[in-house]
């Protein structure tokens, strides 16, 4: 009788992992970008301009939140600087975006709606990006330093170093990366009363600093309503659920009402007739609860969007403004 045969051993083939080496992985394939836009908008001008992300300026009108508490915003030597600051703040936050879509390039092209942006969609190369990102970061720098106070550049500096350790590492961080981009919406509250000189109330530090951090998590309840939990776009999604972002809005909002109203009572102390700054609590809460209502909804992932889309929001911030404006010009 005949021995058995040696069982046969197939080679691998080249690129295929091994059953037996589990360790081995195969990279993730490369998404390709979205088709060309015909014209104008699928041209590289159009697409840096659109890179640098102008419609997202509008965060940096807060660089005006502290000269206006202080009532000072129409004074000739306060609202220069401030002007500067805002200035400055959308050259270095236009640097930060081109720096981190650099980064995202494969992460955007899986994402429903951040692929056809410039740089995932190829339209400006990533060289570019960097050296366009660099020229912004020390034109809005040294500007700061020349054009308005240094500590004005202390707080761009702080930013910059910020964002882009955001964009490197610390956005993968769970929590952290929630307290980091609500650090550039605080750092834009600070930089206004910096440039100018001007003291900061406690009660403005506290408000500007969990009001940022309830827009920031209901901007993470939206991205993970929307890529729901199987798109890879980013990594910390994976680590929040939606009852715990709930509750960091919920925590921030309430936080912020109640920092923004013992402020409010103390500023009407010395308004001898009608209490505006107590009146504003009401627009400042209701517009409070209303954008809670489009967090809820899943329709706050781009916060300047529902801000400017929001009629009934824009009307409360409206009045919110007015009464504010009217109790600090009248005291």
């Amino acid at each position: 009788m005949q021995p058995d045969p040696a069982p046969v051993t197939a080679a691998p083939l080249a690129g295929v992992p091994s059953p037996s080496r589990p360790d081995d992985a195969v990279a993730p394939p490369r998404t390709p970008p979205p088709p060309r836009t015909p014209g104008l908008r699928g041209s590289r001008p159009w697409g840096v301009v659109r890179a640098l992300r102008p419609r997202q300026w509008v965060k940096n009108v807060l660089v005006f939140a502290a000269p206006l508490a202080a009532g000072e915003v129409f004074d000739p030597d306060v609202l220069g600087p401030s002007a500067v600051a805002f200035l400055l703040f959308c050259v270095c936050a236009s640097g930060v975006y081109l720096v981190n879509d650099s980064i995202d390039v494969e992460e955007d092209r899986r994402h429903p709606r951040k692929r056809f942006r410039p740089i995932a969609a190829g339209l400006v190369p990533r060289p570019l990006a960097i050296g366009l990102a660099v020229v912004l970061f020390a034109v809005g720098l040294t500007a700061a330093a020349l054009l308005t106070r240094p500590a004005l550049a202390g707080v761009l500096g702080s930013y910059v170093v910020i964002q882009l350790a955001y964009c490197l590492f610390l956005k993968n961080q769970p929590v952290i990366d929630l307290a980091v981009v609500a650090s550039g919406f605080l750092l834009r509250g600070i930089a206004g009363g910096v440039a100018a000189g001007l003291l900061l109330s406690q009660w403005f530090l506290l408000v500007a600093a969990f009001g940022s951090l309830f827009m920031v998590a209901g901007k993470r309840y939206s991205e993970l309503v929307l890529v729901g939990d199987e798109a890879a776009t980013r990594k910390t999604l994976r680590e929040y659920s939606p009852s715990y972002l709930r509750f960091v809005w919920s925590l921030s909002a309430g936080v912020a009402c109640t920092a923004y109203s013992l402020w409010a009572f103390e500023m009407a102390e010395s308004q001898d007739s009608v209490p505006w700054a107590t009146i504003s609590i009401a627009p400042f809460v209701l517009a409070i609860l209303r954008y809670a209502r489009d967090v809820d909804k899943g329709a706050a992932g781009a916060p300047e969007e529902i801000v400017m889309h929001d009629r009934v929001l824009l009307v409360l911030g409206a009045l919110w403004v007015l009464t504010v404006g009217v109790g600090v010009f009248s005291a």
